[in-house]
Parts: C-alpha cells; structure tokens; sequence
C-alpha cells in the first residue's frame, strides 16, 4: 500500500481502510495460532499499513498534509574557545 494513494482518500475512506486492514490482522493472527498461516511475513505487512493509515488520518487531522515544510534559521554556533591557562 502507497503512501501516496492513502493520501488522496477522505478520511472516512482511511477510516474504512483502517477498519478493514484490522478485520484481516484478526483473520491472520488466527491462522498463525491454528498454524494454517501461508505467509507469516503478511503479519507484519498487514501491522504497517494499519501504521500507515493511522499516520495519513492524523496528518489529515492536523492539517500537516497541506501545510508546507518550515524552514528553521540556525545561527551558527560560535566557536568555542580553550581556556588561556594551557589546560586543555
């Protein structure tokens, strides 16, 4: 799943999608326990796009998908000086 196409959904379509993806992790998890599961790397696939769902719908929520990078301005810092008494 493209981060990319999650962007373009509504949020009751995330929604729907989180809801889904949940339903099948359930499915999943109940085949690893009855040791029927084809693929247990579908596991983790299924737990990151659940993740990814959840990271669109809040960036949705906070308006960050819209909204442009900000640049910061870092001063540069000043060079720090050795004491005069020889120590170093």
């Amino acid at each position: 799943m493209n981060a990319e196409t999650l962007r373009d959904l509504s949020p009751d379509e995330l929604d729907a999608k989180s809801q889904d993806l949940r339903e099948q992790l359930l499915k999943l998890r109940f085949q690893q326990s009855t040791g029927q599961i084809e693929s247990p790397q579908m596991l983790r696939a299924v737990r990151k796009d659940i993740a990814r769902v959840m990271t669109i719908r809040r960036e949705k929520e906070l308006g960050a998908a819209d909204a442009p990078a900000a640049e910061v301005d870092v001063a540069p810092v000043a060079e720090q000086t050795k004491p005069e008494d020889g120590t170093d």
